[in-house]
C-alpha cells in the first residue's frame, strides 16, 4: 500500500509531544511553577486548545479556542489571586518557560500579547478586556524544513519578549502563546497558552493598538487556521492585530513586515492595510490583499 508524502509528513506532527508554559524565567533562573504564571486546572495540562467546530473526539478536556480558555488556559482565572505579581520595567524582557523540559516540537509562530487590568487589579482580572500584540516570530530560515526547524519557535523551550518602553505603568496579563500549525490544513490549529502576572513601572505615555477581544479573536475561518505547512515555503498570515510599534498605533505585523521603499509603498510581503495601520497603503509589488481585519499584505 502506497502513502502520500503529504499523509506520512501529518502522521508524523500528530505524534509529536505536546507542551504547556508552567513559568517563567528571571535572570536565566526559573522561578517555582505557579509563582507568577497562573496555573491551570486542566486534567491533562499539556493538551492544547482547539475550535469548537473540530470533531468532538480531538477536542481535549473541554477547551475551545473560541471560547474563554483561549485567554490564559483552562481553569487559569480560578488561580489569580493566589498568583503573585511581577514587577517589572519597561523596555526589560520577559520570558515563559515550557514545563518537564518539553520542547516547542510542532511548526508554528509564537506569540505575546498584553492586557491591562481594570482598576490595575489583575488578580482580579479575567483577561475579558482588549489585548494587545508585543512580539511574534514564525520562520526564521525559509531554506529549512518548512514542516520542522524552518520556524522561529522550533526546539526550543522558551518565548521572550520585550515589554514595549512606551508601555504605561499598571498592572497586566502577559499572554505566552505558541500555535502548532500541523493539522491546520485540516482546519486544526493547536494553541498552546499561558499567562504571567505584572506589575509594569518606569513606563511611558503609548497608546496601545490596535487591539482585539478573546475570545473572538481567532475564528476558524481566519487563512492561519486553514494553513498548510506541506509542500514547501510559502507566507505564513499572521493571526491576531499588529505588533505594537510602542506608540500610537500598531505596527509590524506579518512575516515579514518590510515597508517597502518603491515610492513609499510596502514591499513584496509587507503590510499594506489593516485596523490601526499607519504605514503605506499601496504595494511596490503584488497587490494588497486582506488577511485579517488588523493585517492586510502585498502578495
Amino acid at each position: 500500500m502506497k502513502f502520500s508524502t503529504i499523509f506520512v509528513a501529518a502522521a508524523a506532527q500528530v505524534a509529536s509531544a505536546h507542551y504547556f508554559f508552567e513559568t517563567n524565567v528571571i535572570n536565566g533562573a526559573a522561578q517555582t511553577p505557579g509563582k507568577y504564571v497562573r496555573d491551570t486546572t486542566r486534567q491533562t495540562k499539556y493538551n492544547p486548545i482547539k475550535f469548537s467546530s473540530n470533531p468532538a473526539g480531538d477536542i481535549r478536556d473541554g477547551s475551545y479556542a473560541d471560547g474563554p480558555d483561549i485567554r490564559c488556559n483552562q481553569g487559569a482565572f480560578s488561580n489569580a489571586g493566589r498568583t503573585e505579581v511581577l514587577t517589572v520595567n519597561a523596555g526589560s524582557e520577559v520570558t515563559a518557560k515550557l514545563a518537564y523540559g518539553a520542547k516547542m516540537e510542532h511548526p508554528g509562530p509564537g506569540f505575546v500579547y498584553m492586557s491591562r487590568a481594570p482598576g490595575d487589579n489583575v488578580k482580579a482580572y479575567d483577561g475579558s478586556g482588549d489585548w494587545f500584540k508585543i512580539f511574534e516570530e514564525g520562520v526564521c530560515n525559509q531554506g529549512a524544513d518548512f514542516t520542522r526547524d524552518a520556524w522561529c519557535t522550533w526546539g526550543r523551550d522558551t518565548i521572550t519578549a520585550k515589554i514595549p518602553d512606551n508601555t504605561p505603568n499598571g498592572e497586566y496579563l502577559v499572554r505566552f502563546e505558541h500555535i502548532g500549525i500541523h493539522r491546520s490544513h485540516v482546519n486544526q490549529p493547536e494553541h498552546y497558552t499561558s499567562c504571567l502576572q505584572v506589575k509594569v513601572q518606569n513606563g511611558g505615555n503609548g497608546s496601545p493598538s490596535p487591539t482585539f477581544k478573546l475570545p473572538g479573536g481567532y475564528k476558524d475561518s481566519d487563512p492561519y487556521a486553514k494553513f498548510s505547512i506541506y509542500g514547501g515555503y510559502k507566507n505564513f498570515p499572521m493571526p491576531g492585530p499588529a505588533v505594537w510599534n510602542g506608540a500610537g498605533n500598531g505596527g509590524g505585523g506579518g512575516e515579514p513586515s518590510n515597508p517597502g521603499n518603491g515610492g513609499g509603498c510596502s514591499a513584496m510581503y509587507g503590510q499594506c492595510g489593516g485596523n490601526g495601520w499607519g504605514g503605506a497603503k499601496c504595494c511596490s509589488a503584488g497587490s494588497c490583499q486582506v488577511v485579517n481585519e488588523w493585517y492586510h499584505q502585498c502578495v
